[in-house]
């Protein structure tokens, strides 16, 4: 091979290197430019945030408390306890023996006040004749004004005396009956502070009770939801260890916890719930249908453990909204965070990023989802 022929050779080798080397490069940069430009799109539904009227709960939590709690205490005392007939957990009816006290010398005392009744008695009928035989003397002429006078102040005495020991049995017998200590109202037994043998003082406590066994769990409410709670509403009561129970709002305090931003709903609970004082649970109040911002439940996620959706914006992009649910159904969601009227992605929000770029598909059904005016505007990526 002759050095022209050559020369020819490595000059076509370096013409074809240069052309195969500026071919790649140019794909290099049209493919940078596609990415930098958003050609790769999604394909998403969307929906429309509306305002709709749910069926709304509030959930509250608080303890378990008697809706009444009786003190059961002796009127008399310095007696000895002889007899203790309930314990806790016993239901009582009202008026039930509870406690009986050593009333021998009660009985002792009411014997006598009784005896002295009776001499009263007896000096006033006495008395009574006096008096009648010296008015009649009096009116034939036989008798003198200060002997009347004294028939008079005798038959007075008589009458004073008896009703003084009438009162004195009348306190005996009180007493007497203060002995046997009985329920003051029907309900339960929840503790017990005396036992045989005590000497029991007047005043001292010696049984709690809940009137009726009504119980009530005073749920604390976060202000902002409370004007939504009622008396009269319905609630669903949960514990761990008691199981779920119903439950009604018998009233919602006036008053809000300066420290804990906190209202009160008690909620009585069903008869024969297994709820026991002092225990926690949970209540979720039917509130009504209310007005709420309402989105498809299936645009909620989470990201950060913070509950959110992706919004469309300008040019077709989406932005992540954090939101606060109220409450949530299979097909809605109650949220506060976003405005009505924005478009929310539904299908396909799981797979997004802050920032992306989609294309909005129809919507099942065969209605196309609305987008806004801008993102609309944007042509599809090739």
């Amino acid at each position: 091979m002759s050095k022209t022929t050559r020369n020819a050779l490595n000059l076509g080798a370096m013409a074809l290197s240069a052309f195969l080397l500026a071919s790649c490069g140019g794909h290099g940069d049209e493919k940078t430019e596609e990415k930098a430009a958003g050609g790769s799109r999604q394909t998403v539904t969307a929906a429309t945030v509306t305002l709709t009227n749910l069926r709304r709960t509030v959930t509250a939590s608080g303890s378990v408390s008697a809706w009444e709690e009786v003190p059961v205490a002796a009127e008399t005392g310095g007696l000895p306890a002889v007899a203790v007939y309930v314990d806790e957990g016993s239901y009582v009816r009202q008026g039930q023996p509870l406690v009986q006290m050593n009333d021998v010398l009660l009985r002792a005392q009411l014997r006598q006040q009784q005896a002295q009744v009776q001499l009263g008695e007896a000096n006033v009928a006495r008395d009574d004749a006096a008096l009648e035989r010296a008015q009649q003397l009096k009116a034939r002429g036989f008798l003198s004004p200060a002997s009347l006078d004294t028939a008079l102040a005798n038959q007075r005495a008589s009458n004073a005396n008896l009703a003084a020991a009438r009162a004195t049995l009348a306190q005996t017998q009180t007493h007497l009956a203060q002995a046997t200590i009985r329920a003051p109202v029907a309900g339960l037994i929840i503790s017990r502070s005396v036992t045989k043998g005590q000497i029991i003082s007047a005043g001292t406590e010696l049984f709690r009770m809940v009137r009726d066994g009504r119980l009530e769990l005073d749920a604390q409410v976060p202000e902002t939801e409370l004007a939504q709670v009622r008396a009269g509403q319905s609630a669903t009561v949960t514990s761990s260890e008691a199981g779920t129970t119903a439950g009604t709002v018998r009233i919602v305090t006036p008053e809000v916890n300066a420290s804990t931003r906190l209202g009160l709903a008690r909620i009585s609970l069903s008869p024969g719930a297994q709820l026991r004082p002092g225990m926690f649970a949970r209540a979720d109040i039917d509130v009504g249908d209310q007005p709420a911002t309402t989105v498809p439940t299936g645009a909620v996620l989470y990201r950060d453990n913070k509950p959110g959706v992706f919004t469309l914006v300008a040019d077709g992009r989406v932005h992540f909204q954090p939101v606060v649910i109220l409450s949530r159904t299979d097909t809605q969601t109650a949220v506060t965070g976003v405005n009505v009227g924005a478009q929310v992605i539904v299908s396909g929000a799981g797979f997004l990023n802050e920032g992306d770029r989609v294309n909005v598909a129809q919507a099942p059904g065969g209605a196309r989802s609305a987008v806004p005016a801008a993102a609309a505007a944007q042509p599809a990526a090739k």
